[in-house]
C-alpha cells in the first residue's frame, strides 16, 4: 500500500531540515515494492514499539516496519496559482499526495545569540503564512471547480439527474471556496462525497501542521503565549492537527543512536520526540492502522486501512489471502506475549478463528488460512 504526505511550506521555514531528519529514518526500498525511488521522497519507518516486542519474542531473523511516504515538495510563493515562482510544479506534486504536513514557523528572525535568519515576508506571522498557501490552494480548486461548472452547465440545463446533482455539489464547494474555506470543512452526503472526489481538490487532503521552532530561538510559544494559543485553536477549528517539533535539531540528533543519541539530547537541552510523533500522527492522517505477522524468519508490521476487512488485509501480503480466504487466526499483540507462546495461546482459548466479515484491529496479530 503506497501512501504519501507532501511537505510543504514557505521557503526559509524548515520544510527541507525537516525532510533531511525524516530520511535519517529511512529504511530499505527493496522491502516495499509499491515505493517511489525518488530523491525527493523519504520512505520512513512508523515507530512501534510492539514490533519490537514481537520480534523478541519470536526470536525474529528479519523484522519490517510500517512506512509511510514524507515527499519534498518545491517551496511555495505567493501567486503560485498563477504560476509565479515553481507554482505550478508545487500544485501538481501536491495532487499526487494523499495528505499534507504544512511546516510553520514558529521561531524569530533573530535568536538568543544575535544570529539571523531571514523570513520571505520579513517577519514572523503563522497565520498570516498559513493563510498564504492556503489561499494559493483554494484558488487553484475555484479554477478547477469552475472549469467542472462550466462543462455541465449544459446537461445540468436540459434536466440530467447526474449533472444537476453533480453542478450543486460544484456549487456547494465553490461558496465555500470564494469565502475563503477549504473544501474538506464542508460538510457532503455520500453522493457528494463522490462528486468531489472526481475533481481532485487540492484542499480536500487531510491536513496536519508541523509548528517548527529552534533549540534557542526566540519561539512563540514562549515569547507570545497568547498568539500562540490562537494559532493551535485556529488549526484545531479547522478540523486539522498540529506537532510542535524542532527540525533542525532533529536533523542533528538524527546522526546518533542509542546512548550517544540520549547524551546528545541531554547536551542540547532536548526533551522533544517531535519526529516520532509527527510520524505516528501522519500514519493515522492517513487513516492508517497495522496489524502483524511474526515468526522465526520474519516480524513484520502491515499496513491496512482502518475498517479493513481480514481477506482486505490479507490482500496487502498476497491477493490469494484475498480470493482464497477461509479464515484466518486472530489474538491481540499483547495477549500472545502475556500468554508466552501461540500453543498456550490457543490452549488457553486466546487465539481465535474468524472468518471474512472479521474487521481487523490495530495489533491484531494474524495467520491466514486458504
Amino acid at each position: 500500500m503506497s501512501l504519501s504526505i507532501g511537505i510543504v511550506g514557505l521557503p526559509n521555514v524548515g520544510k527541507s531540515t525537516l525532510f533531511n531528519a525524516l530520511t535519517q529514518k529511512s529504511v530499505p526500498a527493496e522491502n516495499y515494492p509499491f515505493c517511489t525511488i525518488d530523491p525527493s521522497v523519504g520512505i520512513v519507518a512508523v515507530p512501534d514499539e510492539r514490533l519490537e516486542q514481537l520480534a523478541l519474542f519470536s526470536n525474529t531473523q528479519k523484522k519490517i516496519p510500517a512506512v509511510v511516504e514524507f515527499v519534498d515538495i518545491a517551496g511555495l510563493v505567493e501567486g503560485a496559482s498563477k504560476g509565479e515562482g515553481l507554482g505550478n510544479k508545487f500544485l501538481a506534486n501536491i495532487r499526487e499526495v494523499d495528505a499534507i504536513l504544512h511546516v510553520v514557523r514558529i521561531f524569530d528572525i533573530q535568536d538568543n545569540s544575535g544570529s539571523e535568519q531571514t523570513h520571505v515576508y520579513g517577519s514572523i506571522d503563522p497565520l498570516r503564512d498559513i493563510k498564504v498557501i492556503n489561499m494559493e490552494l483554494i484558488l487553484a480548486d475555484i479554477e478547477t471547480v469552475q472549469n467542472r461548472i462550466n462543462k455541465i452547465t449544459r446537461d445540468a440545463k436540459r434536466g440530467d439527474k447526474e449533472s444537476v446533482l453533480e453542478e450543486q455539489t460544484c456549487q456547494k464547494i465553490l461558496t465555500a471556496l470564494e469565502s475563503e474555506k477549504l473544501a474538506n470543512s464542508v460538510e457532503l452526503s455520500k453522493d457528494e462525497t463522490i462528486i468531489v472526489r472526481s475533481l481532485h481538490l487540492l484542499t480536500m487532503k487531510p491536513v496536519m501542521y508541523g509548528l517548527n521552532k529552534k533549540t534557542g530561538g526566540n519561539n512563540l510559544d514562549i515569547t507570545n503565549p497568547e498568539k500562540f494559543k490562537e494559532i493551535t485553536r485556529t488549526i484545531i477549528e479547522s478540523g486539522s492537527e498540529y506537532v510542535v517539533i524542532d527540525a533542525k535539531t532533529e536533523h542533528e540528533l538524527s546522526e546518533f543512536v542509542g546512548e550517544e543519541k540520549k547524551m546528545m539530547k541531554q547536551d542540547l537541552e532536548h526533551t522533544d520526540d517531535g519526529i516520532d510523533e509527527l510520524i505516528e500522527r501522519a500514519y493515522t492522517l492517513l487513516g492508517l492502522m497495522t496489524y502483524f505477522t511474526t515468526g522465526d524468519k520474519e516480524t513484520r508490521a502491515w499496513t491496512v486501512r482502518i475498517g479493513s476487512t481480514a481477506p482486505e488485509a490479507g490482500a496487502v501480503i498476497h491477493t490469494d489471502f484475498k480470493t482464497k480466504f477461509i479464515r484466518a487466526e486472530i489474538i491481540g499483540w499483547k495477549a500472545l506475549l502475556e500468554a508466552g507462546s501461540f500453543g498456550e495461546a490457543r490452549a488457553q482459548g486466546l487465539l481465535r478463528t474468524e472468518g471474512k466479515d472479521y474487521i481487523v484491529q490495530d495489533g491484531d496479530v494474524i495467520e491466514f488460512r486458504i
